[in-house]
């Protein structure tokens, strides 16, 4: 995994030939520290204010008896969340490492809380969005865990490299879609397993093919993720669905102080 790990420098931060090469190789790039800690600081406070975006979780079973709770929604808004989604530095990493202009996909707050948080199947974001209408995997979803992730509390799974099998078959199974299982089974054979431990600040940016999953969280420590997720301008769906079709991205320079917590 070392080899699609980088060290966020706000100084200096540009996405380099390593960087692309790494993405396309193994499916996913992990950035260190792109957030500092006062930006986490004020993204955690609106997340958790209960009059924010938790006021319209839902919840999803993982047929296991236990649950995930989700709050997802379709633009970026003016207040932090927005804000973050839109940053110049996560943008245009995400386009870059996709070589074109890309448009908020959407946005999804992630609960796993602690002793009850269930397990996401194995599968491919792409598994859901190739049903709405987008012709090409050119999506990207960022991952930025509000809490800190490891083996403990349920953090993200991925098959190194596996984003090159191209789109696998996905099932329903309970509240989810599943990778076909006997695919699955076989890719673990060949491929790396790795277990994504990320501290609050980090960021993951993932190919939409990439197979992944988490465990249930059976840990006293809750683990919450903020994913954006991006599609590419040219890739607009064919067909309209619920989540949107090309849209103007505005981007924003900077996201410290200047993001208000309100």
């Amino acid at each position: 995994m070392a080899d699609s790990i980088f060290t966020y420098d706000p100084a200096s931060w540009k996405v380099t030939q390593e960087m692309k090469e790494a993405y396309d190789r193994n499916g996913y790039i992990l950035v260190r520290q792109m957030l500092n800690m006062e930006e986490v600081k004020k993204v955690k406070a609106a997340l958790e204010n209960p009059k924010g975006v938790t006021q319209f979780t839902y919840t999803i079973n993982d047929g296991k008896n236990r649950t995930n709770k989700m709050t997802l929604w379709n633009h970026p808004g003016r207040d932090i969340t927005g804000i973050l989604a839109r940053t110049h530095r996560v943008v245009n990493t995400v386009e870059q490492v996709l070589d074109g202009e890309v448009y908020h996909y959407h946005t999804k707050l992630i609960m796993k809380e602690a002793r009850t948080g269930g397990t996401f199947l194995w599968h491919q974001d792409y598994g859901y969005w190739y049903r709405n209408g987008c012709l090409y995997p050119d999506m990207t979803s960022v991952f930025i865990p509000i809490d800190a992730t490891d083996r403990s509390n349920g953090c993200l799974q991925v098959l190194r490299g596996s984003h090159k099998m191209g789109r696998v078959e996905h099932l329903d199974i309970a509240d989810q879609l599943g990778a076909d299982p006997e695919r699955v089974e076989q890719a673990q054979k060949v491929l790396e397993h790795i277990y994504v431990e990320m501290k609050a600040g980090d960021i993951l940016f993932f190919h939409c093919n990439l197979l992944h999953t988490s465990d249930q969280n059976s840990s006293d420590n809750r683990r919450w993720v903020f994913i954006v997720a991006f599609n590419k301008r040219s890739n607009n769906p064919y067909k309209q669905h619920h989540h949107p079709q090309y849209t103007p991205l505005k981007k924003m320079t900077r996201c410290t102080v200047q993001i208000s917590s309100q």
